[in-house]
């Protein structure tokens, strides 16, 4: 009977440490297509995973880039949304709705970058890990316009499957327009076709509007926390 052969590790074929290390970081990286998210896609066959919302507003940042107020590096945003992510392969994703999961999310999201960034040569650890500070701090153009295409996307999806999420978590239209609040800092028309989404998901039923959201236990799912409150 053949002897099954097993994988070797990356070092057994490149010869080479930075090759080697960054290969390292490419596998490492293939986990986010086991993350999953709470955004349906948009047939509501089943929801999207971490690579398929990195792909798609990476490629909405190209798409959308000139409706920017400020000039941006689009390479640099494009970076940014590539790796934003990246961190909740350890640290999970939290929804953005979930008040209690975000106590520590950031928390969770520091010790996962400092693991995995490091898997690649320290020159690029650097700049990976620089950009997504940049990113979480959302102060350059660039993380503005990032942060922007990152809520809207969900936004998209939520609102084209009929609510689903905001439905099954109690969100109100107060709730989605505080955490809207970036895409209209860096973009006047896309901060705009949030508001008329806003107003049409209302109009259609999808969507609570704030002054007739619920109280009491009802208004808080278990695991959701706290509300704001109109």
């Amino acid at each position: 009977m053949a002897s099954r052969m097993t994988a070797g590790s990356i070092e057994d074929f490149t010869g080479d440490r930075r090759l080697s290390e960054q290969l390292a970081f490419v596998l490492e990286v293939e986990k986010l297509k086991t993350v999953l998210r709470r955004t349906p896609l948009l047939d509501r066959s089943r929801v999207e995973n971490d690579a398929e919302h990195t792909w798609q507003v990476a490629l909405m940042a190209v798409v959308l880039s000139e409706h920017s107020d400020r000039t941006i590096d689009l390479p640099r945003v494009i970076k940014m949304l590539l790796i934003h992510d990246i961190v909740e392969i350890d640290a999970g994703d939290t929804f953005a709705f979930d008040n209690v999961g975000a106590t520590d999310k950031l928390e969770r999201e520091i010790r996962a970058a400092e693991r995995i960034f490091e898997l690649l040569p320290q020159d690029q650890a650097v700049e990976f890990r620089l950009l997504w500070d940049e990113f979480e701090a959302n102060a350059s153009p660039e993380a503005l316009f990032a942060n922007a295409i990152d809520r809207l996307q969900p936004m998209l999806h939520s609102y084209f499957t009929g609510g689903q999420n905001w439905q099954s978590a109690s969100v109100t239209s107060s709730d989605v327009e505080r955490r809207m609040q970036p895409v209209a800092a860096a973009s006047g028309t896309l901060g705009h076709l949030v508001s008329r989404l806003v107003n049409s998901a209302i109009e259609m039923g999808i969507l609570t509007p704030c002054s007739g959201r619920k109280t009491g236990s009802e208004a808080h799912p278990p695991g959701y926390g706290r509300r704001h409150t109109c």
